[in-house]
């Protein structure tokens, strides 16, 4: 397969980004607790305020609603999710983050921040503000393709139905 000009770029420099500044170990700072990379990957995905529910996680996250409920229960058990029944749809699961769950997520971002400062102490302040803005529109981007994408798997999964 022949890569663009500009995906070959996103593929070279992605991963100096993510090798050079990311977290090794991910732990809750309040108690020390490790905290997978999954269980992470799945609080990352959840909100306080919004509530997301079970099912669409599971489809999001490219896994089967039981064993997304299983990861779940888990981190309902260590307090860093609630799970509520959908007061509309009983037959659906609310996921939210408690104050724990948010704590872990800014906390533990996959990124070191100060590997972050570090990186970005290298670049003047106009190739700063240019790298901020590139990574905020490929994060603006990002967004809109994977809304695109769930929506796309949404409505094949239906007409399969």
């Amino acid at each position: 397969m022949h890569l663009s000009d500009d995906v070959a770029q996103v593929f070279r420099d992605y991963p100096r980004i993510y090798f050079a500044c990311h977290r090794r170990h991910v732990r809750d700072p309040k108690s020390g607790v490790r905290v997978s990379a999954r269980q992470v990957s799945i609080l990352d995905h959840l909100d306080a305020e919004r509530p997301m529910m079970l099912s669409d996680l599971a489809d999001h996250m490219g896994v089967t609603p039981a064993t997304m409920s299983i990861a779940v229960g888990q981190l309902v058990q260590q307090g860093y999710v609630t799970r509520v029944l959908d007061p509309v749809d009983r037959r659906k699961v609310q996921l939210r983050l408690t104050n724990a769950g948010v704590r872990v997520c800014a906390a533990n971002s996959v990124l070191e921040p100060t590997l972050v400062e570090e990186m970005l102490d290298q670049l003047n302040d106009r190739d700063r503000r240019a790298a901020l803005h590139g990574l905020e529109l490929l994060g603006r981007a990002a967004v809109a393709s994977q809304r695109r994408r769930t929506r796309a798997t949404k409505r094949s999964r239906r007409a399969a139905s």
